[in-house]
């Protein structure tokens, strides 16, 4: 992920400018795939991938002073998260399409893409009921404390307890309690929906910077995080949500609440959580990405004194079923390009 993991709000399903279908006497197109090894360890079916083209030459990843060279003859590049900005796309003299093997396209110039007249396509919707899975599971994790008592059976505290069990760390029952989504698109209806089997009472937010204004099913923001025993985001990360969590709406949040994040990791203030987590204002917190990935050394969320704070590398979208749909959504979008109606393009 991420990575990551709810329609952006400028993807549109059909061409906005014309594009003819390609003839048949045009020299062969040449497919470039820049991080093939991101989408998995070799355990995906590439072939119907590789049939859209007669050339491909692919790449288990790019180094950004490689770019621009791998690209330069290229009619074709598939990119999960190697950026595409405008010098590496101004020397791409035959670029005509930039598959995005992702939903997010901030690694893409898209309008440098665009007034060049190469479409940039993405694919969403491939990874729900994983994302979905694991933010149930980061959910239940935080509530019973599985890491930590994970941790204390391995230190042998289990076998030095004079009682059957150890009850150490505060376990949290989740029926009953309020789960405040923010972003409701695909996953984060799905996860509504699988929270409902847990007991939990669900309220949807009114997204700072959509199309959405509080109603009877969309609550004010400012209200979702007062009464949110759990908040989860699932919005994309945009202007209007670049460090939506941060030491302001922190300290709106509940006491005692939970935060879960399976989009993108500018949604949230790190410094600031981990200032929250320090102070006890929340119970814990649990990460599927974060602002800078891979993250350096001494990233903020990856010193040792922050309590109850869980991440997981940016593997919600990882299952094979999900990344095996991912190339399908490919396939699919560089077939429709070929045949001069393009889908899932993404506009500045």
């Amino acid at each position: 992920m991420t990575v990551g993991k709810e329609f952006p709000p400028n993807i549109l399903s059909h061409p906005v400018l014309p594009f003819p279908s390609l003839k048949q006497d045009q020299q062969p197109m040449r497919g470039v795939i820049l991080d093939g090894d991101s989408l998995g360890p070799g355990d995906l079916d590439l072939s119907a991938l590789l049939a859209t083209l007669p050339q491909w030459q692919q790449y288990p990843s790019t180094a950004p002073q490689q770019t621009a060279a791998r690209i330069a003859d290229a009619d074709v590049v598939v990119s999960n998260k190697v950026v595409l900005d405008a010098a590496a796309i101004a020397q791409a003299t035959q670029l005509k399409l930039i598959c995005v093997a992702a939903t997010g396209t901030n690694n893409i110039d898209v309008a440098a893409a665009h007034r060049r007249e190469i479409r940039v396509t993405n694919v969403a919707g491939y990874g729900v009921a994983s994302v979905a899975q694991h933010t149930l599971t980061l959910m239940l994790s935080l509530a019973t404390q599985i890491p930590r008592y994970g941790a204390a059976v391995a230190r042998g505290d289990w076998s030095r307890s004079p009682f059957f069990c150890l009850l150490d760390y505060p376990i949290v029952e989740l029926a009953g309690r309020t789960l405040g989504i923010v972003g409701y698109g695909a996953i984060g209806r799905a996860v509504a929906g699988l929270a409902g089997a847990l007991g939990l009472q669900v309220i949807i937010s009114a997204r700072p910077g959509a199309d959405t204004t509080p109603s009877s099913e969309r609550l004010p923001f400012a209200e979702v995080l007062a009464s949110a025993d759990i908040l989860s985001l699932h919005c994309p990360l945009t202007e209007a949500t670049a460090q939506l969590i941060n030491a302001r709406t922190l300290a709106q949040m509940k006491p005692g609440a939970f935060l879960i994040n399976t989009a993108r990791g500018g949604l949230v203030d790190e410094p600031a959580l981990a200032a929250a987590l320090k102070r006890g204002h929340l119970a814990g917190a649990a990460l599927d990405s974060l602002s800078i990935e891979p993250p350096p050394a001494d990233h903020p969320l990856l010193a040792g004194d922050i309590p109850n704070l869980l991440i997981t590398p940016h593997c919600a979208w990882g299952s094979r079923p999900a990344r095996q749909r991912l190339v399908e959504e490919l396939v699919k979008n560089i077939q429709a390009f070929k045949q001069g109606v393009p889908r899932n393009l993404v506009l500045p």
